[in-house]
């Protein structure tokens, strides 16, 4: 099983030190290093920001399910 598969199953923290390192790896490892980083780096991009999108639409659904309904002056 390659990283990339294992991606589903990792945790939001997980995911985001994974993408960090790769992004260092990508930048100041060895040539393999950089090579595995380059190949690894879209698919951890796309599921952070797939999980922080999921996030906020997950806190803006709990607001407004809590928010209050505005009084109407008479």
């Amino acid at each position: 099983m390659s990283l990339i598969d294992k991606i589903p199953q990792m945790s939001d923290e997980g995911v985001v030190n994974m993408l960090a390192n790769a992004r260092r790896l990508h930048e100041t490892g060895t040539a393999k290093q950089q090579a595995d980083a380059a190949e690894i780096l879209p698919a951890l991009e796309e599921a952070c920001a797939q999980r922080k999108q999921t996030r906020l639409d997950a806190a803006a659904a709990k607001r407004a399910a809590t928010k209050k309904p505005r009084k109407v002056a008479a």
